[in-house]
C-alpha cells in the first residue's frame, strides 16, 4: 500500500497493492514552508493511515537535513523528529528511512538540482551558500536500497540513513550544470551554510552488495539522466 502520489510514491508503485507494507510518501515537498497547517496535514493523515492500518509494516522516508547544524532548528527538521518518535513510540512494526536530496522525475521546484537548473537554464539570479554542501542520490538507487531492505527484513523497527557517499559543494553543483549546458550561472555568493556528515553504516553495505557506485561522475550522470533531454 502506497500513500501519496509525489516522486517517492510513483517510484514505489509496485507496492501498491502489496499488503505487508504501509508505505507513507505523502509528506511536506517544501523543507522551507513554516506554514504549520502544512505539517498538521501530514501527521493528521499519517495516524489515519496507521490507524486504519495496525497489521502493515510502515514506511516513512524522513530526512539527512537532521544532520545539517543549520538546519536541526527549523521547522521543517522539528516536524521530523516529531514524526519519527510517535512511530517509533506508537507503532510495532516500522522502518524509517532518513533520506538525502532526492534526485528524479518532478516537478517540485522546490528539490535541490530542480532549483539549481531552473534558475541557471532561465537566467534566473539566485543566492548561492558558498559554505553548504549537498548530498544528492537518484531515485532509482533510494529505491533499490529500501526494496532490498524490505524483502530481507533488514534494520526493522530502526532509523536508518540513505545517502551519497560524497557530499559536493554548492560550487561543484553549479560547474556541472554550467559545463553540461555551456552557460553561466546568475548567482550571489553568500557566506552561508554548512557542511555535514551522514552515518551509512548500515547501508554502505547493502549499497557495495547492489552495485551501487557514487564515483566522480555520478553527478553529471544524474543532470543528464533527468534534465539534459529536456
Amino acid at each position: 500500500m502506497v500513500i501519496g502520489n509525489g516522486m517517492v510514491a510513483k517510484r514505489f508503485e509496485a507496492y501498491r497493492t502489496n499488503e505487508q507494507f504501509l508505505i507513507f510518501a505523502s509528506g511536506v515537498s517544501n523543507s522551507k514552508i513554516i506554514n504549520p497547517e502544512a505539517y498538521e496535514r501530514e501527521l493528521v493523515l499519517l495516524k489515519r493511515s496507521i490507524a486504519e492500518n495496525p497489521e502493515k509494516t510502515l514506511i516513512y522516508f524522513s530526512t539527512c537535513s537532521i544532520y545539517d547544524p543549520g538546519e536541526e532548528n527549523s521547522k521543517y527538521v522539528l516536524h521530523k523528529k516529531r514524526i519519527e518518535r510517535l512511530i517509533e513510540e506508537d507503532h510495532k512494526q516500522f522502518h524509517i528511512f532518513r533520506v538525502s536530496n532526492l534526485v528524479g522525475r518532478s516537478e517540485n521546484r522546490n528539490t535541490i538540482l530542480n532549483f539549481y537548473v531552473h534558475h541557471i537554464l532561465g537566467g534566473v539570479n539566485f543566492d548561492l551558500w558558498t559554505n553548504a554542501t549537498r548530498n544528492l542520490i537518484d531515485i532509482d538507487d533510494v529505491y533499490r536500497i529500501v526494496d532490498h531492505v524490505l524483502k530481507g527484513g533488514i534494520a526493522k523497527n530502526r532509523v536508518i540513513n540513505i545517502a551519497n557517499t560524497e557530499n559536493y559543494s554548492t560550487q561543484e553543483i553549479i560547474i556541472a550544470i554550467e559545463g553540461l549546458w555551456r552557460t553561466k550561472a546568475n548567482y550571489i555568493p553568500i557566506q552561508k551554510g554548512h557542511a555535514f556528515d551522514i552515518d551509512l553504516s548500515v547501508t554502505r553495505p547493502i549499497m557495495n552488495e547492489l552495485g551501487i557506485h557514487f564515483g566522480k561522475n555520478y553527478l553529471t550522470n544524474l543532470l543528464r539522466k533527468y534534465y539534459y533531454h529536456q
